[in-house]
């Protein structure tokens, strides 16, 4: 197989471009390396086209490999032929290539085994040919044989049936055809089973809907109620219509042969095509959901990871508790512990007076600016505490409400033991809370990526797919904001494109005793060769040395950067004076390309060299929009139908986006009430981190539900949403039909829940 021209095809690049990508791959290079210091060789494919690029290159690989299996395996049973061959070499999936092995693959005892045993497969061929003129019976008493256990001509009718049976089971083209039709007329049925939670599982009670339509999420939730026995499930089909197809492939009139293939066809289908294929399209439903669940993961997690730091503030961390107390820790403006505390103002001491006097001590003896509350366990009470110690405080205090999952999970882990020997777990994640206010990124690498708790269903998803697809996101963020060399922790740069953990703690101990001054001092860490040090020098920034040190301006590159400043009259000086105002007007004069071709580097990159100068030290994070910090509580009985809010989405999934709006509990805004056009999925407009304004269209105090909605003809005249900026709504531009058609296939189950959102239960 030609990769390249496939994969060409497939994701719309050019073919000499998928050749280098391919190998730039094989040559051991990293995808942040290949995307950031490649771009002439790729055409500027970005990480994640080269991540989808990778898991196709990859696929394909192993495809192949295994179709050179099953040739082998089938070419030393001596049955290879040129049909074989050919329907092998087309095979553009693992289950085609499976389907052609079927009937060469070594099986367990099946019916049609025995019956082979017995000498029964001549007899089979006798039957399948269907000749009107062949007498069955009179033929099936010469393979009447006692000591094969062939007692009469019936027994040897059956054992041929069976071997039919199996033989049209084992057709690698009536397989693929009758899995299409299970796919497209298909139905999955559920029961609710009594058990202790299948209150849960209320609406999937009697429940049926089409396969090719039901959503992600919903077969995501009916395997987790069979897996809790609380359902059962299954496909069911019109299965005459399956038979008759059949029938009208493998029948021919040939009398008593083809009533008795008839019969075979029906026990194929019901005994060992259905069963089978209603086993692959489950798989095939659930690794698509799960593909598609995984996605959404990877598109919460990467603007969560690069939510902007809180840059040069004292912070606070508050990790609430009711018994135990609430863990206090109090950190700089680099992360350093200054202090740690416990204070008791939630239920049952209440000792609010008490902590009160503790925190404005902590406060003032470190001049704190921000305090950072976890949303767990007594937040809301903790919330309450905080709002109020502002407003009697002296000191022009705010405070945020941080996302605190898997801080439990880092405290108690080997690390934060390594990091906080001295201190209780319940101290490490206080610690944890004040530092994802202060760098997310930095802190949340530091916890498992499943713990994190953005998306859904993550901890049923295949674990290693998981883990690849997150790992490659946190790899990504991480080097497309860059590391400090002399202060980052081993485990930020553990994810450094080129670097291990083992590397990265080898950086840190050579750090400890001599500081970096230069990117070329890598070469002298143990463990860290030329291949690592190409891989990984453009991403670590050195701060108080040369100045392209702290750019993303790769040293490969420095000799382009000096030829460049001679040819627009600039110093390396100027650089660092931040006296390059208009260096782009410089080059413009003279030609993009002019220049590129002058400094020995292609446009893509002289481009990239051009913005790094500009802002040396430049962190990409400062553009977004920065945390919300408050000074103030409302509560959610405080909330009335038609109140308009500002909130930040917490969380995007399927049929909608969480948005927090202050109240300690997050508000639903359903996909129906995201924007006044048609829209497929809440990700096409809305990203975690995202700043909107939202109405309230009702709130359930005993559910603690709340019902949000951020259409315009819902709010204000004029208020931009962020399902209404210009960019998002060239992604919506859809004709009006496709518009009606995607409406009309909404099922019976979208509709309800889309009511049940809105109106509640």
């Amino acid at each position: 197989m030609d990769y390249s021209v496939k994969l060409s095809k497939e994701l719309g690049i050019r073919v000499d471009h998928a050749s280098n990508i391919i190998a730039l791959i094989d040559d051991g290079n990293t995808i942040p390396f290949i995307a950031r210091y490649r771009k002439e060789q790729t055409g500027s494919c970005d990480d994640q086209v080269l991540r989808e690029f990778f898991d196709r290159l990859k696929y394909l690989r192993n495809l192949d490999k295994r179709k050179e299996e099953i040739a082998n395996s089938i070419t030393e049973q001596g049955k290879m032929t040129d049909e074989i061959a050919l329907a092998l070499a087309q095979a553009e999936t693992m289950t085609e290539a499976e389907d052609i092995y079927r009937p060469y693959k070594q099986k367990r005892k099946t019916r049609a085994s025995v019956a082979i045993e017995k000498g029964l497969s001549p007899l089979a061929e006798i039957i399948f040919a269907q000749n009107a003129q062949t007498e069955v019976n009179k033929i099936a008493k010469d393979y009447i044989n006692a000591e094969k256990g062939v007692e009469s001509e019936e027994q040897a009718i059956q054992g041929a049936m069976d071997i039919i049976a199996e033989q049209i089971s084992d057709d690698a083209e009536l397989r693929k055809s009758l899995r299409k039709r299970i796919m497209d007329t298909g139905e999955i049925t559920c029961k609710l089973l009594e058990s202790e939670n299948s209150k849960t599982y209320d609406m999937y009670k009697d429940h049926k809907e089409r396969l090719s339509t039901i959503p992600s999420h919903r077969i995501l939730a009916i395997n987790r109620g069979e897996k809790e026995e609380c359902l059962k499930v299954a496909v069911t089909v019109d299965e005459q219509a399956f038979i008759d197809q059949i029938k009208a492939e493998k029948l021919s009139n040939g009398g008593e042969s083809s009533a008795l293939v008839g019969l075979s066809i029906e026990d194929a289908f019901k005994r060992l095509i259905f069963p089978s294929l209603e086993r692959e399209a489950r798989s095939q439903l659930t690794e698509n959901a799960s593909e598609q669940a995984i996605k959404m993961f990877e598109v919460n997690l990467r603007p969560l990871l690069l939510q902007p730091p809180l840059k040069g503030k004292t912070i606070l961390g508050l990790d609430p508790a009711y018994r135990t107390g609430c863990k206090i820790a109090v950190i700089d403006s680099n992360g350093n512990v200054l202090d740690t505390a416990v204070v008791f103002p939630t239920p049952p001491q209440n000792k609010t007076a008490e902590a009160q006097a503790i925190l404005n001590k902590l406060i003032e003896k470190h001049n704190v600016d921000v305090i950072s509350i976890g949303n767990g366990t007594a937040s809301k009470e903790s919330e309450i505490f905080i709002a109020n110690l502002i407003k009697e405080s002296s000191r022009n205090l705010s405070y945020a409400v941080v996302n605190e999952a898997g801080a439990s999970v880092y405290s108690a882990s080997k690390l934060g033991a390594q990091e906080f020997p001295d201190y209780e777990p319940a101290q490490r994640s206080a610690v944890s809370i004040a530092r994802r206010l202060l760098d997310p990124l930095a802190e949340l690498i530091k916890i498992d990526v499943k713990s994190i708790g953005v998306g859904q269903y993550q901890h049923d998803m295949p674990e290693n797919r998981l883990e690849e697809v997150l790992g490659g996101v946190v790899e990504d963020c991480v080097n497309s904001v860059g590391v400090d060399l002399n202060t980052a922790s081993a485990s930020l740069l553990s994810y450094v494109a080129g670097l291990n953990s083992g590397i990265a703690k080898s950086i840190v101990e050579y750090r400890q005793t001599c500081k970096f001054t230069d990117r070329k001092e890598l070469l002298k860490v143990k463990k860290l060769g030329a291949k690592a040090f190409e891989q990984c020098a453009g991403f670590l920034r050195i701060t108080d040395g040369n100045v392209l040190d702290n750019t993303a301006v790769h040293p490969e590159a420095y000799g382009a950067v000096e030829k460049l400043l001679e040819e627009t009259g600039y110093t390396l000086s100027s650089v660092s004076k931040g006296e390059l105002g208009d260096i782009r007007a410089r080059i413009e004069e003279k030609g993009w390309a002019n220049v590129a071709k002058s400094c020995g580097v292609g446009e893509p990159t002289l481009r990239d060299i051009v913005t790094e100068l500009v802002k040396p030290g430049r962190d990409i994070r400062d553009s977004l929009p920065k945390p919300v910090l408050r000074s103030d509580l409302m509560e959610m009985k405080d909330l009335k139908e038609g109140m308009e809010l500002s909130g930040t989405v917490r969380n995007v999934i399927d049929f909608g986006v969480f948005v927090d709006i202050g109240v300690h509990q997050d508000g639903l805004v359903h996909i129906s009430q995201i924007s006044d056009n048609y829209i497929k999925h809440p990700s096409d407009v809305l990203k975690v981190g995202d700043l909107v304004k939202v109405k309230v269209l009702g709130v359930d105090l005993v559910k603690s539900k709340i019902s949000l909605t951020m259409k315009t003809s819902d709010l204000p005249h004029g208020i931009n949403t962020g399902a209404n900026k210009t960019d998002r709504e060239r992604k919506q531009g859809r004709h009006n039909a496709e518009k009606m058609k995607e409406k009309k296939q909404m099922s019976k189950q979208d509709m309800l829940e889309m009511l049940y959102k809105k109106f509640g239960r």
